[in-house]
Protein backbone atom coordinates (compact mmCIF):
# COMPACT_ATOMS: atom_id res chain seq x y z
CA UNK A 1 0.00 0.00 0.00
CA UNK A 2 1.01 3.84 -0.43
CA UNK A 3 3.43 4.99 2.16
CA UNK A 4 2.10 8.31 3.70
CA UNK A 5 5.16 9.62 5.79
CA UNK A 6 6.59 12.03 3.67
CA UNK A 7 6.68 15.41 4.35
CA UNK A 8 3.78 17.81 3.53
CA UNK A 9 4.21 20.08 1.05
CA UNK A 10 4.54 23.94 2.14
CA UNK A 11 3.78 25.49 -0.91
CA UNK A 12 0.15 26.80 -0.53
CA UNK A 13 0.09 26.10 -4.56
CA UNK A 14 0.47 22.21 -3.38
CA UNK A 15 -1.53 19.68 -1.48
CA UNK A 16 -5.23 19.53 -0.90
CA UNK A 17 -7.85 21.57 -1.15
CA UNK A 18 -7.54 22.97 2.29
CA UNK A 19 -3.84 24.12 1.09
CA UNK A 20 -2.79 27.59 2.78
CA UNK A 21 -5.51 27.18 5.48
CA UNK A 22 -3.93 27.46 8.70
CA UNK A 23 -5.33 25.81 11.88
CA UNK A 24 -4.35 26.29 15.42
CA UNK A 25 -5.72 22.64 17.36
CA UNK A 26 -5.63 22.88 21.46
CA UNK A 27 -5.49 19.25 22.20
CA UNK A 28 -8.23 16.84 23.12
CA UNK A 29 -8.84 13.73 22.54
CA UNK A 30 -11.57 11.84 20.23
CA UNK A 31 -13.50 13.91 17.80
CA UNK A 32 -11.71 17.28 17.80
CA UNK A 33 -8.52 15.09 17.16
CA UNK A 34 -10.25 13.47 14.36
CA UNK A 35 -11.68 16.23 12.76
CA UNK A 36 -8.55 18.11 12.74
CA UNK A 37 -6.80 14.92 10.91
CA UNK A 38 -9.67 15.28 8.41
CA UNK A 39 -8.53 18.99 7.83
CA UNK A 40 -4.92 18.08 7.58
CA UNK A 41 -5.62 15.56 5.11
CA UNK A 42 -7.38 17.98 3.12
CA UNK A 43 -4.08 20.19 3.02
CA UNK A 44 -4.34 22.46 5.52
CA UNK A 45 -1.23 23.85 8.08
CA UNK A 46 -2.63 22.62 11.25
CA UNK A 47 -0.62 23.17 14.90
CA UNK A 48 -1.36 21.06 17.57
CA UNK A 49 -1.36 22.88 21.09
CA UNK A 50 -0.52 20.18 23.09
CA UNK A 51 -0.15 20.49 27.13
CA UNK A 52 3.17 21.67 28.40
CA UNK A 53 3.69 18.75 30.94
CA UNK A 54 3.21 16.28 28.56
CA UNK A 55 6.66 17.00 26.58
CA UNK A 56 8.81 13.65 26.42
CA UNK A 57 5.58 11.84 27.08
CA UNK A 58 5.65 9.16 24.28
CA UNK A 59 1.74 7.70 25.73
CA UNK A 60 0.51 11.60 25.10
CA UNK A 61 0.31 10.90 21.42
CA UNK A 62 -2.48 9.29 19.98
CA UNK A 63 -0.41 7.50 16.88
CA UNK A 64 -3.80 6.91 15.02
CA UNK A 65 -5.59 10.08 14.92
CA UNK A 66 -2.80 12.93 15.48
CA UNK A 67 -0.55 12.33 12.06
CA UNK A 68 -0.31 15.33 9.73
CA UNK A 69 0.29 18.00 12.20
CA UNK A 70 3.33 19.92 14.06
CA UNK A 71 2.91 19.76 18.22
CA UNK A 72 3.86 22.82 20.27
CA UNK A 73 4.24 22.27 24.02
CA UNK A 74 2.42 25.12 25.81
CA UNK A 75 0.99 25.78 29.65
CA UNK A 76 -2.13 27.77 29.19
CA UNK A 77 -1.97 27.92 33.04
CA UNK A 78 0.31 30.67 32.44
CA UNK A 79 -0.05 33.97 31.27
CA UNK A 80 2.41 33.87 28.67
CA UNK A 81 1.25 30.25 27.51
CA UNK A 82 -2.05 32.07 26.50
CA UNK A 83 0.08 35.12 25.07
CA UNK A 84 1.47 32.41 22.92
CA UNK A 85 -1.41 31.03 21.62
CA UNK A 86 -3.67 34.46 21.04
CA UNK A 87 -0.33 35.56 18.91
CA UNK A 88 -0.35 32.07 16.79
CA UNK A 89 -4.35 32.71 16.64
CA UNK A 90 -3.65 36.33 15.10
CA UNK A 91 -2.09 34.53 11.90
CA UNK A 92 -4.35 31.76 11.64
CA UNK A 93 -7.99 31.09 10.00
CA UNK A 94 -9.01 28.14 12.25
CA UNK A 95 -9.08 27.61 15.79
CA UNK A 96 -10.49 23.84 17.29
CA UNK A 97 -10.62 23.30 21.04
CA UNK A 98 -12.67 20.82 22.64
CA UNK A 99 -13.06 21.77 26.19
CA UNK A 100 -15.93 22.04 28.49
CA UNK A 101 -18.25 25.39 28.28
CA UNK A 102 -16.95 27.58 29.92
CA UNK A 103 -12.94 26.25 30.06
CA UNK A 104 -11.54 27.99 27.03
CA UNK A 105 -13.15 31.82 28.20
CA UNK A 106 -11.64 30.91 32.14
CA UNK A 107 -8.44 30.33 30.32
CA UNK A 108 -8.58 33.36 28.68
CA UNK A 109 -8.48 32.00 24.95
CA UNK A 110 -12.47 32.05 24.04
CA UNK A 111 -13.58 33.49 21.46
CA UNK A 112 -14.18 37.02 22.34
CA UNK A 113 -10.64 37.52 22.97
CA UNK A 114 -9.32 35.36 19.90
CA UNK A 115 -12.15 36.41 17.51
CA UNK A 116 -11.36 40.33 19.12
CA UNK A 117 -8.28 40.24 17.64
CA UNK A 118 -8.51 38.10 14.75
CA UNK A 119 -12.20 38.67 13.28
CA UNK A 120 -11.21 36.28 9.92
CA UNK A 121 -10.57 33.72 13.09
CA UNK A 122 -13.34 30.60 12.52
CA UNK A 123 -13.38 29.70 16.23
CA UNK A 124 -14.85 25.75 16.21
CA UNK A 125 -15.78 24.37 19.69
CA UNK A 126 -16.52 20.41 19.88
CA UNK A 127 -18.52 19.09 22.79
CA UNK A 128 -20.37 16.43 23.92
CA UNK A 129 -23.91 18.28 24.97
CA UNK A 130 -22.88 21.62 23.15
CA UNK A 131 -22.51 25.10 24.67
CA UNK A 132 -26.09 25.56 26.80
CA UNK A 133 -28.81 23.28 28.23
CA UNK A 134 -28.95 21.28 31.28
CA UNK A 135 -26.71 18.60 30.04
CA UNK A 136 -24.09 21.60 29.37
CA UNK A 137 -21.59 20.67 31.55
CA UNK A 138 -22.16 17.17 31.99
CA UNK A 139 -19.71 14.41 31.41
CA UNK A 140 -20.32 12.28 29.05
CA UNK A 141 -18.64 9.63 25.90
CA UNK A 142 -20.52 8.24 22.91
CA UNK A 143 -23.01 6.04 23.90
CA UNK A 144 -24.52 8.56 26.20
CA UNK A 145 -24.57 11.15 23.37
CA UNK A 146 -26.43 8.17 21.42
CA UNK A 147 -28.96 7.71 24.23
CA UNK A 148 -30.34 10.76 24.52
CA UNK A 149 -30.31 11.37 20.82
CA UNK A 150 -33.28 8.68 20.74
CA UNK A 151 -30.50 6.73 18.18
CA UNK A 152 -29.47 4.44 20.64
CA UNK A 153 -33.03 2.75 21.39
CA UNK A 154 -33.22 2.03 17.56
CA UNK A 155 -29.28 -0.22 17.50
CA UNK A 156 -29.63 -3.56 18.73
CA UNK A 157 -31.48 -6.97 19.14
CA UNK A 158 -35.64 -6.88 20.36
CA UNK A 159 -34.45 -7.83 24.06
CA UNK A 160 -32.25 -4.78 24.32
CA UNK A 161 -30.10 -1.89 22.61
CA UNK A 162 -26.71 -2.59 22.49
CA UNK A 163 -23.29 -0.23 22.29
CA UNK A 164 -21.94 -0.45 19.01
CA UNK A 165 -18.42 1.44 18.37
CA UNK A 166 -17.88 5.35 19.37
CA UNK A 167 -18.03 5.59 15.98
CA UNK A 168 -21.16 7.16 15.22
CA UNK A 169 -21.62 9.99 18.04
CA UNK A 170 -17.85 10.63 18.54
CA UNK A 171 -16.47 10.39 15.10
CA UNK A 172 -19.54 10.88 12.54
CA UNK A 173 -21.64 13.07 14.58
CA UNK A 174 -18.73 14.92 16.22
CA UNK A 175 -15.35 14.86 14.27
CA UNK A 176 -16.75 14.59 10.66
CA UNK A 177 -19.18 17.41 11.57
CA UNK A 178 -16.73 19.83 12.92
CA UNK A 179 -14.72 19.63 9.70
CA UNK A 180 -17.94 20.29 8.31
CA UNK A 181 -18.94 23.02 10.69
CA UNK A 182 -15.50 24.37 9.88
CA UNK A 183 -15.24 24.05 5.97
CA UNK A 184 -18.73 25.80 5.48
CA UNK A 185 -17.63 28.92 7.90
CA UNK A 186 -14.50 29.04 5.94
CA UNK A 187 -16.64 28.90 2.78
CA UNK A 188 -18.48 31.96 4.09
CA UNK A 189 -16.19 34.02 4.83
CA UNK A 190 -15.29 34.26 1.37
CA UNK A 191 -18.82 36.04 0.81
CA UNK A 192 -18.56 38.22 4.34
CA UNK A 193 -14.54 38.73 5.45
CA UNK A 194 -15.51 37.41 8.71
CA UNK A 195 -15.22 34.26 10.55
CA UNK A 196 -18.13 33.20 13.22
CA UNK A 197 -17.96 30.72 15.97
CA UNK A 198 -19.08 26.81 15.26
CA UNK A 199 -20.72 24.93 17.89
CA UNK A 200 -20.44 21.21 17.45
CA UNK A 201 -22.16 18.75 19.64
CA UNK A 202 -22.01 15.19 19.64
CA UNK A 203 -25.52 14.87 20.39
CA UNK A 204 -26.56 16.93 17.91
CA UNK A 205 -24.69 15.40 15.07
CA UNK A 206 -25.82 11.49 16.31
CA UNK A 207 -29.27 13.20 16.21
CA UNK A 208 -28.40 14.33 13.05
CA UNK A 209 -27.44 11.15 11.33
CA UNK A 210 -30.89 9.64 12.19
CA UNK A 211 -32.83 11.90 10.03
CA UNK A 212 -33.51 9.73 7.67
CA UNK A 213 -35.32 6.88 10.21
CA UNK A 214 -37.30 9.60 11.81
CA UNK A 215 -38.57 10.50 8.62
CA UNK A 216 -39.34 7.04 7.90
CA UNK A 217 -41.10 7.05 11.72
CA UNK A 218 -42.92 9.75 10.65
CA UNK A 219 -44.32 8.30 7.75
CA UNK A 220 -45.63 5.54 9.03
CA UNK A 221 -42.84 3.20 7.56
CA UNK A 222 -40.91 2.68 11.52
CA UNK A 223 -41.78 1.00 14.10
CA UNK A 224 -40.44 2.02 17.46
CA UNK A 225 -38.76 -0.75 18.44
CA UNK A 226 -35.72 -2.58 17.48
CA UNK A 227 -35.68 -5.73 15.63
CA UNK A 228 -39.07 -5.20 13.61
CA UNK A 229 -38.09 -2.92 10.88
CA UNK A 230 -36.36 -3.21 7.13
CA UNK A 231 -33.04 -1.73 8.44
CA UNK A 232 -32.25 -3.08 11.78
CA UNK A 233 -32.19 -6.53 11.38
CA UNK A 234 -35.98 -7.66 11.57
CA UNK A 235 -36.24 -8.57 7.71
CA UNK A 236 -34.23 -11.25 7.31
CA UNK A 237 -32.71 -10.37 3.53
CA UNK A 238 -30.92 -7.28 5.77
CA UNK A 239 -29.33 -8.95 8.26
CA UNK A 240 -25.45 -10.37 9.17
CA UNK A 241 -25.53 -14.28 9.40
CA UNK A 242 -22.88 -16.79 10.57
CA UNK A 243 -21.23 -19.72 8.04
CA UNK A 244 -20.07 -22.91 8.52
CA UNK A 245 -16.66 -21.87 9.52
CA UNK A 246 -18.14 -19.19 12.18
CA UNK A 247 -17.36 -16.49 10.63
CA UNK A 248 -19.94 -14.11 8.76
CA UNK A 249 -21.67 -12.96 5.94
CA UNK A 250 -23.96 -9.57 4.93
CA UNK A 251 -27.37 -9.35 2.81
CA UNK A 252 -28.87 -6.09 2.43
CA UNK A 253 -31.28 -7.26 -1.07
CA UNK A 254 -33.90 -4.45 -0.56
CA UNK A 255 -34.80 -4.67 -3.90
CA UNK A 256 -36.95 -7.34 -5.75
CA UNK A 257 -34.83 -7.63 -8.47
CA UNK A 258 -31.88 -8.27 -5.89
CA UNK A 259 -33.61 -10.38 -3.68
CA UNK A 260 -34.56 -12.90 -6.53
CA UNK A 261 -30.95 -13.07 -7.23
CA UNK A 262 -30.22 -13.58 -3.57
CA UNK A 263 -32.76 -16.48 -3.47
CA UNK A 264 -31.48 -17.94 -6.43
CA UNK A 265 -27.51 -18.24 -4.92
CA UNK A 266 -28.72 -19.46 -1.62
CA UNK A 267 -30.68 -22.58 -3.58
CA UNK A 268 -34.04 -21.28 -1.93
CA UNK A 269 -37.68 -21.64 -4.21
CA UNK A 270 -39.13 -17.52 -3.39
CA UNK A 271 -42.28 -19.91 -3.33
CA UNK A 272 -41.45 -21.18 0.23
CA UNK A 273 -41.02 -17.56 1.95
CA UNK A 274 -43.60 -16.26 0.17
CA UNK A 275 -44.00 -12.22 -0.27
CA UNK A 276 -40.75 -10.62 0.52
CA UNK A 277 -42.72 -7.09 2.09
CA UNK A 278 -45.02 -9.85 4.31
CA UNK A 279 -43.85 -8.54 7.78
CA UNK A 280 -45.18 -11.69 9.32
CA UNK A 281 -43.00 -13.86 7.64
CA UNK A 282 -39.67 -12.16 7.95
CA UNK A 283 -38.92 -13.78 11.42
CA UNK A 284 -39.14 -17.62 9.41
CA UNK A 285 -36.99 -16.10 6.67
CA UNK A 286 -34.20 -15.24 8.87
CA UNK A 287 -34.53 -18.56 10.34
CA UNK A 288 -34.04 -20.32 7.06
CA UNK A 289 -31.61 -18.11 5.92
CA UNK A 290 -29.67 -18.78 9.30
CA UNK A 291 -29.86 -22.45 8.31
CA UNK A 292 -28.52 -22.41 4.88
CA UNK A 293 -25.66 -19.67 5.42
CA UNK A 294 -24.53 -22.49 7.99
CA UNK A 295 -23.91 -24.77 5.09
CA UNK A 296 -20.60 -23.25 3.65
CA UNK A 297 -17.77 -21.30 4.58
CA UNK A 298 -17.86 -17.58 4.01
CA UNK A 299 -15.60 -17.84 1.30
CA UNK A 300 -17.35 -20.53 -0.33
CA UNK A 301 -20.27 -18.09 0.10
CA UNK A 302 -18.19 -15.05 -1.87
CA UNK A 303 -17.48 -17.31 -4.71
CA UNK A 304 -21.39 -17.93 -4.86
CA UNK A 305 -22.97 -14.77 -4.36
CA UNK A 306 -20.18 -12.08 -5.42
CA UNK A 307 -20.68 -12.76 -9.19
CA UNK A 308 -24.54 -12.36 -8.94
CA UNK A 309 -25.02 -9.08 -7.98
CA UNK A 310 -27.11 -9.58 -5.04
CA UNK A 311 -25.85 -7.11 -2.47
CA UNK A 312 -24.17 -9.05 -0.57
CA UNK A 313 -20.51 -8.97 1.60
CA UNK A 314 -18.46 -10.54 3.23
CA UNK A 315 -17.62 -9.54 7.20
CA UNK A 316 -14.25 -8.61 6.95
CA UNK A 317 -11.99 -8.43 10.55
CA UNK A 318 -10.27 -5.35 10.62
CA UNK A 319 -7.14 -7.21 10.02
CA UNK A 320 -8.88 -8.52 6.22
CA UNK A 321 -10.12 -5.29 4.76
CA UNK A 322 -6.89 -3.24 4.15
CA UNK A 323 -5.84 -6.64 1.86
CA UNK A 324 -9.47 -7.26 0.11
CA UNK A 325 -9.11 -7.05 -3.32
CA UNK A 326 -11.16 -3.57 -3.49
CA UNK A 327 -9.52 -2.10 -0.98
CA UNK A 328 -6.15 -3.05 -2.55
CA UNK A 329 -7.67 -1.53 -6.01
CA UNK A 330 -8.77 1.93 -4.70
CA UNK A 331 -6.26 2.57 -2.67
CA UNK A 332 -8.39 1.96 0.40
CA UNK A 333 -4.89 1.33 2.86
CA UNK A 334 -2.46 3.46 3.33
CA UNK A 335 0.53 3.03 5.77
CA UNK A 336 1.46 5.66 8.56
CA UNK A 337 3.70 5.12 11.13
CA UNK A 338 4.30 1.09 9.76
CA UNK A 339 0.59 0.27 10.26
CA UNK A 340 -2.28 0.68 7.72
CA UNK A 341 -5.23 3.32 8.16
CA UNK A 342 -7.77 3.84 6.14
CA UNK A 343 -6.81 6.46 3.42
CA UNK A 344 -8.01 9.76 3.48
CA UNK A 345 -11.43 10.67 1.83
CA UNK A 346 -13.32 12.27 0.12
CA UNK A 347 -11.24 12.05 -3.01
CA UNK A 348 -10.37 15.08 -5.15
CA UNK A 349 -9.56 14.92 -8.71
CA UNK A 350 -7.29 18.03 -9.04
CA UNK A 351 -6.30 18.59 -5.54
CA UNK A 352 -5.69 15.09 -3.77
CA UNK A 353 -5.88 14.70 -0.47
CA UNK A 354 -2.85 12.96 1.33
CA UNK A 355 -2.36 11.62 4.87
CA UNK A 356 0.23 13.55 6.78
CA UNK A 357 3.85 12.13 8.52
CA UNK A 358 3.34 10.03 11.72
CA UNK A 359 2.82 12.02 14.56
CA UNK A 360 5.67 13.41 16.21
CA UNK A 361 6.23 13.87 19.81
CA UNK A 362 4.73 16.36 22.11
CA UNK A 363 6.45 19.90 21.40
CA UNK A 364 8.55 18.64 18.83
CA UNK A 365 7.79 21.55 16.52
CA UNK A 366 8.14 24.38 19.32
CA UNK A 367 10.92 26.43 18.44
CA UNK A 368 10.23 26.48 14.67
CA UNK A 369 6.82 27.29 15.17
CA UNK A 370 7.28 30.00 17.19
CA UNK A 371 10.31 31.32 15.10
CA UNK A 372 8.03 31.34 12.25
CA UNK A 373 5.37 33.32 13.81
CA UNK A 374 7.52 35.85 14.78
CA UNK A 375 8.64 34.78 18.13
CA UNK A 376 11.98 36.34 18.58
CA UNK A 377 15.31 33.84 20.12
CA UNK A 378 15.10 35.52 23.30
CA UNK A 379 11.47 35.32 23.78
CA UNK A 380 11.46 31.92 23.13
CA UNK A 381 13.93 31.49 25.46
CA UNK A 382 12.20 33.71 28.50
CA UNK A 383 9.35 31.58 27.72
CA UNK A 384 11.33 28.01 28.25
CA UNK A 385 12.60 29.51 31.34
CA UNK A 386 9.60 30.74 32.84
CA UNK A 387 7.61 26.94 31.96
CA UNK A 388 5.61 28.37 29.61
CA UNK A 389 6.24 26.53 26.29
CA UNK A 390 8.25 22.93 26.31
Amino acid sequence: MPDARAERPTDPSAGGPLAGVRVIELAGIGPAPFGCMMLADMGADVVRVDRASAAGDPGAVDRALNRGRRSIAVDLKRPEGVEVVLRLTDGADVLVEGFRPGVAERLGVGPDVVRGRNPRLVYARMTGWGQEGPYAQAPGHDLNYLALSGLLHAIGRADRPVAPLNVVADFGGGGALLATGVLGALLERTRSGVGQTVDVAMVDGAGQLATAIHGMRHEGYWEDEREANLLDGGAHFYDVYATGDGRFVSVAAVEPQFYALLLRGMGIDPAELGDQDDRSRWPAGSARFAEVFATRTRDEWCAILEPLGACFAPVLTLDEAPHHAHAVARGGFVDVDGHAVPAPAPRYDRTPLTAGAAPVPVGADTDATLAAAGFAPDEVARLREVGAVA
